[in-house]
């Protein structure tokens, strides 16, 4: 008799289902209710920019410090790289800033963008574990989850007149090609294709299809395509690229501390634990990412004085110099997370 297949799941059916792979598709059930405007101009409310860039975006960067240096054992175990990455961020940054503020902020996007789509892919990875990864259909699904996301990134840079960035105007080189374009959707297709028909094939051959697998990459190709290609609006974007990524990435960062500290605590004392550090933990990374945008907005953006009122009395520096000190200093957070990020959730830092 065949043994029944076993969804991979990272925690639970439920806990994956709400936090990991349903966000992408509440995003677009959001985004299809939006009003037109959202789809296709570059307004972005104050009520939007708190809730998807204060407390999703920047406050999920802050997580990582749960599993980096306020983790006593991995920080003791990785103490050299944990203090030795945001010290050559932050000098790169600063040389970057100083030879061309626009180069900075450049560098800074396209590490960012390959901090989002290597989650995706990590991601699939945990949700394809047991499987043959050398095996083809393991090659199409990794081709999947890269044209899901590779290709509205090309499409976004050879199409002009997009109402969104990723930090700044410009940081994205551009170039209207047409042919690069085509080519590109091609290829994308011809992937998609692949894809489809590779799922339907195991499902009729083995009668077994891998639901979080699946959903993750079903997710990062509909959010990824819309968010970029289908609409060009930046709250469509944000809310799409956001919600997607930030969402999912807090919610692993919980899980694997959880199992942890489970795997540490007493039985009896585990309901308690749960629910004492899941408040800790959202409140903390709530307020340093309000501090964050606070010392931006008060010392750089002057954009959201009523929600940042403390920080308004700080001077609004211009002198290139300091700002060449200043920046690097204040995105230190990011860089730190996106380099760290391609370490914390390889094999031997896992275990």
């Amino acid at each position: 008799m065949e043994e029944r297949f076993k969804q991979p799941w990272i925690r639970n059916a439920a806990f994956d289902s709400i936090y990991i792979l349903l966000p992408s598709f509440v995003a677009l059930i959001i985004v299809a209710l939006l009003p037109n405007r959202f789809k296709s101009t570059d307004e972005l409310p104050v009520y939007a920019w708190v809730i998807l860039v204060l407390l999703i975006d920047v406050a999920h960067v802050y997580s990582t410090l749960f599993r980096t240096y306020w983790n006593k054992e991995r920080f003791n175990r990785y103490r050299t790289l944990y203090l030795i990455v945001p010290v050559l961020c932050y000098i790169a940054g600063v040389f970057l800033y100083t030879m061309d503020a626009l180069m900075f902020w450049r560098i800074l996007a396209y590490l960012a963008v390959y901090h989002f789509i290597r989650q995706q892919y990590g991601f699939m990875r945990l949700y394809s574990r047991g499987e043959n990864k050398h095996s083809i259909p393991a090659t199409i699904d990794v081709l999947a989850i890269y044209a899901a996301t590779v290709y509205p990134i090309i499409f976004w840079h050879v199409t002009a007149g997009r109402n969104f960035n990723w930090f700044i105007e410009g940081d994205f080189i551009s170039m209207d090609t047409v042919i690069v374009k085509n080519v590109a959707l091609y290829i994308y297709l011809l992937i998609l294709s692949a894809y489809i028909g590779k799922e339907a094939w195991m499902l009729y051959t083995s009668k077994r299809f891998n639901i979080p697998k699946n959903l993750i990459i079903a997710g990062t190709f509909l959010t990824w395509y819309f968010g970029i290609v289908h609409f060009n609006g930046d709250m469509t974007f944000t809310l799409l690229n956001v919600v997607s990524h930030g969402i999912p990435y807090m919610a692993l960062i919980w899980t694997f501390n959880k199992s942890e500290q489970a795997q540490k605590s007493a039985t009896v004392y585990k309901h308690k634990l749960y629910r004492g550090t899941v408040a800790f933990f959202l409140l903390s990374i709530f307020l340093f990412a309000y501090i964050e945008e606070g010392l931006w907005d008060g010392m750089i953006w002057k954009e959201h004085g009523s929600i940042f009122a403390v920080f308004q009395s700080l001077p609004l520096l211009r002198s290139k110099e300091l700002l060449a000190l200043l920046i690097p200093l204040l995105s230190l957070p990011q860089s730190t997370h996106y380099v760290l990020d391609g370490f914390i959730w390889k094999k031997q830092h896992v275990a």
